[in-house]
């Protein structure tokens, strides 16, 4: 072999063992750079958001998330308006930069009024509302920069480093809090937030001119996904209702064990710094133990298992769950259900959950996803949270009681989540996309 062939057959070597050429490194490089910001900065502000909750009260929590419902009635028509308004090209910028301008405000107004309860409110609204957008405007930013073939082979690698800002995020607060105070943690949080905006501009500069050009024009509104749309195409397949009802129970049975976090770590609590800190180092253990199934568990599991054993293991947890709560609601048993649960819920299901749309019609799918995704999401904890109130006031109704009273709903979710699966693999028979064809 001549030496001139050696780097040629080096290239066909990198690309059969990572799937990556040579001419993406740059690209892959600043987008995982991008989605690692993206979360970094978020999971900064995240425990201070749930510090709030707590300093706030279980009553709080209870009525926020229906008051985050009806913002993300009055967000979602807007965000819509500047994609069908502006170039593609500044929407990233134009969202990123409003969201570090709040960051930079609440900091000025928490510095000036400690304490305030109203204050302390809107925060933790405004954190449950940006991440939809912030998580939801970079995946269509990766939609324009990467090609149908590469989104496949490249997706898994830029997901990581989404996983690894949220691991540093409660890292850094961990390290930074004692010596700049909570306040300026979103400043912090506002920088990373900066640097992925950065990232994203210098993706743009790396497309090819064509897609360039493409960003630079709005898009067409017919081309848009519809909420209202959504609605209707889910309430007429049996399979997309599924899929929306097992969201909406997941968020529903998700609150009552976040709800009972605030009164339980409230009680149990006294400081806001070691809140903070608790909350943070939860946050950190569910990244590490993300991380792991991620690596080592998922695609095995699905493999082997299939996709609806895989996406009914944080039900079948969640009925243990419910009944540990309601038998020993303390510290301890809180911590574990709310690390488990979110680890699993990411490291698992999520990754399952996305395999369930590779057999629905492209124009349905991004109609569908986008109400399912706003609109059942938070809705699904609006009504944990009325439920909460509801039976609060009816019957005294506490913490462990609904958890007991809502294990049959969770053993509902399990059955449900195999029968999605099932689903899923006839359709996929159907459309024969076995797996030697998935691949090509």
């Amino acid at each position: 072999m001549t030496s001139a062939n050696e780097p040629a057959k080096r290239e066909g070597i990198l690309d059969r063992l990572s799937g990556i050429h040579p001419q993406e490194r740059a690209a892959l490089a600043l987008s995982f750079i991008f989605f690692f910001c993206v979360l970094c900065s978020y999971y900064i502000v995240r425990p201070l958001g749930d510090t709030m909750s707590v300093k706030l009260g279980k009553d709080f929590v209870e009525l926020s998330f229906s008051i985050v419902f009806l913002v993300m009635l009055a967000a979602v028509p807007v965000f819509g308006w500047i994609v069908t308004h502006v170039p593609r090209a500044r929407i990233v910028p134009l969202v990123y930069g409003f969201i570090i301008a709040v960051l930079c405000i609440f900091w000025f107004l928490f510095d000036r009024a400690e304490g305030n309860p109203w204050l302390g409110g809107a925060f933790f609204i405004w954190v449950k509302v940006y991440i939809l957008f912030v998580v939801s405007l970079f995946w269509s930013f990766m939609s324009d920069i990467w090609h149908t073939a590469q989104a496949k082979r490249l997706y898994g690698f830029v997901s990581v480093g989404g996983t690894i800002g949220a691991l540093c995020g409660p890292l850094i607060v961990q390290l930074l809090l004692s010596r700049i105070g909570i306040d300026n943690l979103l400043l912090v949080s506002a920088f990373f937030l900066a640097l992925a905006l950065a990232a994203s501009l210098a993706l743009r500069g790396l497309t090819d001119p064509e897609r360039r050009a493409a960003m630079k024009a709005p898009a067409s509104r017919e081309d848009k996904p519809s909420v209202f749309a959504g609605a209707i195409n889910v309430w007429k397949s049996p399979y997309l209702f599924r899929i929306a009802i097992w969201i909406l129970i997941a968020n529903v049975l998700s609150m009552i064990f976040y709800i009972e976090q605030a009164r339980i770590v409230g009680a149990a609590i006294k400081t806001d710094a070691e809140r903070v800190i608790l909350f943070s180092r939860m946050e950190t253990a569910v990244s590490i133990v993300t991380i792991l199934l991620e690596i080592f568990v998922t695609g095995k599991l699905m493999q082997r298992f299939g996709t609806g054993l895989t996406i009914a293991i944080v039900p079948f947890f969640t009925v243990l769950g419910l009944a540990a709560l309601a038998v020993a609601p303390v510290l301890t048993t809180i911590v574990v259900i709310m690390v488990l649960s979110r680890a699993m819920g990411y490291g698992l299901s999520g990754p399952a959950m996305r395999v369930l749309w590779t057999v629905v019609d492209p124009a349905d799918k991004y109609r569908a996803q986008n109400f399912i995704d706003t609109l059942v999401q938070r809705g699904g904890n609006a009504a944990a949270g009325w439920l909460f109130r509801g039976l609060g006031q009816a019957i005294g109704a506490v913490g462990p009681v609904i958890a007991a009273a809502s294990i049959p709903f969770a053993i509902y979710w399990v059955w449900l989540s195999r029968d999605l699966g099932k689903r899923q693999e006839t359709r996929a028979s159907e459309l024969g996309e076995d797996k030697t064809q998935a691949f090509h």
